[in-house]
């Protein structure tokens, strides 16, 4: 992690631009999740259209990770390689993580949608849909980092689902990982860190349907549940302001 900074209203202001490409690169991406699509069609989407929006993938600079997105499907919850013997079937959960590089700022979002019907899979992800909505609600001026937290903990096991604890949200800006590291569950050194005015986070939530202890995989990158069971995330870049909270990708 970077040393964290508060951002100035102007560069809030970048990062809201970027913040709207991200969103409409998002949107074509979620449409493009089908049954017997790839995640190397995903992959091949993303770079198109962040290119054609004037931007950078921000993933491709990350050190030894050269694509503009990270696909996993069921157990898989984050940084799965996009390659095309990824292919969706009816009954997967499939997650998109994907950010972008704009005029000197990053912003990140995340993404998980249902391949089919299923109502217990459809509960699932609306379970973390809502959970995400509750932490952006308490990404207040003069709230603390742990009431994000909380709140993201909170719905998460009200609803029998469980947080996972390995993995972070983080803080956003010139770099794509800034500090603070922003949990998906209480009680963690740090919570009482006072959220200010300039502050932007990459909130995430990230969660399984069974423990939420998680590994990684074979190829160095992939990290699903130690025990197979369903995993999902949701993602916002969000600006706090004293007016309240932003989603700049949205």
């Amino acid at each position: 992690m970077q040393k964290f900074e508060l951002k100035t209203k102007v560069e809030i202001a970048v990062m809201a631009e970027g913040g709207k490409k991200l969103a409409r690169v998002k949107g074509e991406l979620q449409k493009a999740v089908k049954e017997g699509e790839n995640a190397e069609s995903i992959e091949k989407l993303a770079v198109s259209l962040i290119k054609k929006e004037g931007a950078k993938p921000s993933f491709a600079m990350v050190p030894g990770y050269r694509w503009a997105t990270c696909v996993n499907v069921n157990d898989g919850l984050v940084h799965g390689i996009p390659v095309n013997s990824l292919v969706f079937k009816d009954g997967d959960i499939v997650s998109v993580d994907v950010g972008l590089y704009y005029k000197g700022f990053h912003t990140d979002t995340s993404f998980t949608v249902l391949v089919g019907k299923s109502p217990e899979l459809a509960h699932f992800l609306e379970v973390g849909r809502q959970s995400l909505g509750k932490a952006i609600r308490a990404a207040k001026v003069g709230h603390r980092l742990g009431d994000i937290s909380r709140a993201i903990e909170s719905n998460l096991k009200e609803n029998g689902y469980s947080p996972v604890t390995a993995l972070v949200g983080h803080g956003i800006g010139r770099e794509l990982h800034e500090d603070p590291m922003v949990p998906c569950y209480s009680g963690y050194p740090g919570e009482n860190f006072l959220l200010n005015e300039g502050a932007v986070l990459a909130i995430e939530v990230m969660y399984a349907a069974g423990s939420g202890e998680v590994k990684t995989g074979s190829d160095g990158w992939t990290i699903r549940t130690k025990d197979g069971k369903m995993s999902a995330l949701f993602e916002e870049t969000v600006a706090l302001t004293r007016g309240g909270p932003i989603v700049l990708t949205k």
